[in-house]
């Protein structure tokens, strides 16, 4: 849509195929329903948000903006919000406003649209794409196409990764596909243990299991433990980072369940409220500490039991207390699968598409836009970001 719009809003005849019964079936479930548009952080923060090719990204981003994200949508009458992170919400927090906004945009510049049309191939002739042939045998000509066709999460969207037939049709290479932004698998049952626990403020380190304290990610925010392992928005964009090393190897998960704390601090904070509870099951007195679904296992992993008297607690036997909070660790294995991912990892290789126009090296007048690119970077409307910036940038017009 953001193509379309860049493209016709320069005097060009467009038409948008979807092959879906209406237009923005993803972007309807992004952010949870409310979609998150931006983020309105310093532009050069954008790059450091990107995992994969953020330098591809520089003419894309320095040409359409967030800023210019923002004022293009706000110019479309839909009013928005900064939340904390400096996630960019609609102000209505309902995605299909922003649905809305994009196809009343796509009216008004005349962009005919064909829903329940299926491309099934690319009309090339002489290195040049000359139109596209649809599912029925129609033939359609056009001096220029734009695939943007997403990546293959969500397939229930139409994301089902025909875009990457179209790209290696026209002699792309598609890069190694794997889920981005999805639940950690743990090899252990701490996560049907806490199902349905959300941790708002912890610390994370993520290790190789080897004993080596190598960090390979680390962040702070909110956690989930599902019946699979860890999710959240803390564990999504870990996912992205660590995805590849744990198709290799195991990895140590290290929650800091008190990270305002030093160790020192803790345990003084323990000693103050156990002072107060000296005849308490120790249970009992962690209640102001911990979520009471975590107690008995930080208990447990300290040798501790729940049911001894606080009283009973050597110094000792409080420090592991201490520790066990300060390093809560989960074994990571594996990803949640692609039907589960928020976005696609890999995709067409950018070292085949002019960065500054977004258009094949392979072949002449045919452009990418998106999530079909071998682009994506972590939660907060960077993904989307990526949209607007190269779906814009494959539509203009360049000599």
């Amino acid at each position: 849509m953001m193509a379309a719009i860049r493209s016709a809003s320069l005097g060009h005849r467009v038409m948008l195929l979807e092959q879906n019964e209406k237009l923005g079936k993803k972007l309807f479930i992004t952010g949870k329903g409310r979609c998150n548009l931006t983020n309105a952080c310093d532009i050069s923060d954008l790059f450091s948000h990107v995992i994969s090719n953020p330098k591809f990204l520089y003419s894309a981003f320095y040409t359409f903006s967030n800023e210019n994200t923002i004022d293009f949508f706000e110019s479309l009458g839909l009013k928005t919000k900064v939340e904390r992170g400096n996630r960019v919400f609609p102000a209505s927090d309902k995605s299909s406003d922003v649905i809305r906004a994009l196809e009343q945009e796509c009216h008004r510049l005349g962009v005919k649209i064909y829903l329940h049309t299926r491309v099934k191939g690319l009309q090339i002739t002489k290195g040049t794409v000359t139109g596209v042939l649809l599912q029925g045998g129609k033939r359609l000509e056009a001096d220029k196409v734009i695939i943007a066709t997403g990546g293959c999460s969500y397939a229930g969207t139409g994301a089902t990764g025909e875009g990457y037939r179209l790209a290696k049709e026209a002699g792309h290479t598609v890069t190694a596909i794997r889920p981005g932004l999805t639940g950690i698998v743990s090899s252990d049952s701490i996560g049907r243990q806490l199902q349905g626990l959300t941790l708002k403020n912890c610390q994370v380190t993520i290790t190789p299991k080897d004993g080596k304290r190598k960090v390979i990610y680390e962040g702070f925010g909110e956690l989930l433990f599902t019946h699979y392992g860890v999710s959240g928005p803390l564990m999504l964009s870990a996912s992205s980072i660590v995805g590849d090393r744990l198709r290799e190897e195991i990895l140590l998960l290290h929650i800091d369940l008190k990270p305002a704390l030093t160790r020192e601090q803790l345990d003084k904070r323990v000693v103050k409220d156990f002072s107060e509870a000296m005849n308490s099951s120790l249970k009992n007195a962690c209640r102001h500490l911990l979520p009471s679904s975590i107690i008995p296992e930080v208990l447990r992993r300290a040798g501790l039991d729940s049911d001894s008297k606080v009283h009973q607690l050597a110094k000792e036997n409080r420090l592991k207390l201490v520790d066990s909070m300060k390093d809560f660790t989960v074994t990571l294995k594996g990803l949640r699968e692609m039907e589960e991912a928020i976005i696609t990892r890999g995709g067409v290789s950018v070292a085949e598409i002019d960065p500054s126009t977004m258009e094949s090296k392979c072949t002449a007048g045919l452009f990418f836009a998106g999530e079909i690119l071998d682009l994506d970077a972590l939660t907060g409307g960077f993904n989307l970001q990526i949209a607007w910036s190269t779906g814009y940038m494959a539509g203009s017009d360049f000599e």
